[in-house]
């Protein structure tokens, strides 16, 4: 059955755990999809102007390193970012980003040249010309498995979000195209997918039914989970993939703070991290074979994060371990990630890396999203970056 704007969010979190979807179903060979510039003006849109040619918007799927808003419209999430420090940075102020200004979303859509700012779904407003350019579909908390979160409260796991585009979305963006067929409809279009770390942070480190399985076939089974979702992303018209990476998870400051590390870093959960990243990079060559016509990019989000901790003044920055928000600890009633409700927050944004006890900060997105269209380097994107992928065919 179809879902609507009131179920379809269908997809809980109990307090102290941190936060760790035209298809034109009749071909019309005659038909023409014009997307033009979205004519709304709503607080949401950002700078006018045409998206670059050949890239008409993005489908957003993920958790809260790339939630634009979603999680403000579930009632019993706790994993919200909905209002100050969050945002001091963004145009519009707090909006769910988790983050002081813009997330890498909204900087690759600066990239592309997006009229506006890719709406979250769960907005009762994303609708009509307003999804024209894409929808964001990502959920803080949320996994590629559907129990990861399932301590969390309510969240949109990524099974969920594929369903929520396929029996919403689609139909919505078939009308308002012109019902054409699938391929052209979405071959214009980049779905970003960004998830998985929960899966470690929220479901195998934290689950005493993971404590017989080993971290490499756990491993195994999620990228094979991933494999299957975006297969079916594929089937619905999607060919054009940006897959991020799982950033180093033993590097940000809530592991920092309530666990032992090495070299400031916690090594088990960045080798989970990194394994993870390596079997999605082999996905990239994998999934290519499987899906033909389509395009992948695998952004190592992970490496180029690191690389600023490692070495943080070369890289602009001068702190790499603390948070810039207050965030509230457990004793306070915290989960010892969220920044604390009108807390203090530092002055010197652009010089840290951490925003809140995980999530990056918009200086460190700019550099991601930066070097995820233009770098070189085959350890930073691969096998190309974003920018050659959606100017030539690969």
């Amino acid at each position: 059955m179809a879902a609507n704007k009131s179920s379809r969010l269908g997809v809980v979190f109990p307090v102290g755990l941190p936060l760790l979807v035209l298809a034109c179903f009749f071909p019309c060979s005659s038909c023409h999809c014009d997307v033009g510039v979205s004519k709304n003006t709503d607080e949401h849109d950002g700078e006018a102007g045409a998206a670059s040619e050949g890239i008409k918007g993005m489908f957003v799927f993920g958790s809260s390193l790339v939630d634009n808003g979603n999680n403000n419209f579930l009632p019993d999430s706790l994993a919200k970012a909905d209002y100050l420090p969050y945002g001091i940075d963004f145009p519009i102020g707090p909006s769910g980003r988790f983050t002081n200004g813009k997330n890498v979303i909204d900087l690759f859509g600066d990239h592309l040249k997006l009229p506006s700012f890719v709406p979250a779904f769960a907005d009762p407003k994303t609708k009509g010309t307003k999804i024209l350019h894409g929808v964001n579909f990502a959920s803080g908390a949320s996994g590629i498995l559907d129990d990861t979160g399932s301590l969390a409260g309510h969240v949109i796991n990524l099974n969920q979000q594929i369903r929520n585009f396929e029996e919403v979305t689609l139909p919505e963006l078939e009308a308002e195209l012109g019902r054409c067929t699938t391929s052209q409809s979405l071959e214009d279009y980049l779905f970003v997918v960004g998830t998985g770390g929960n899966d470690y942070s929220f479901n195998y480190f934290l689950t005493t039914s993971s404590r017989n399985v080993t971290l490499e076939t756990f491993t195994a089974n999620l990228t094979a989970s991933l494999s299957t979702q975006l297969k079916k992303l594929n089937s619905l018209g999607a060919r054009k993939f940006v897959l991020m990476s799982i950033n180093p998870l033993g590097c940000s400051p809530v592991v920092r703070m309530s666990r032992p590390t090495h070299n400031g870093c916690m090594q088990k959960l960045n080798r989970a991290a990194h394994l993870f990243n390596t079997h999605l990079k082999s996905l990239v060559d994998g999934m290519r074979v499987q899906m033909p016509g389509s395009s992948l990019v695998f952004v190592n989000s992970y490496k180029i994060i690191r690389d600023i901790i490692k070495n943080p003044i070369s890289k602009g920055f001068k702190d790499a371990s603390t948070t810039c928000c207050e965030v509230a600890s457990i004793n306070e009633g915290g989960n010892g990630i969220l920044c604390k409700k009108g807390g203090q927050v530092c002055g010197n944004r652009s010089s840290l890396v951490f925003f809140d006890g995980l999530h990056p900060t918009e200086a460190v997105n700019v550099q991601i999203a930066n070097k995820a269209f233009a770098s070189s380097l085959k350890t930073e994107v691969y096998p190309t970056n974003i920018k050659r992928m959606t100017t030539r065919n690969m």
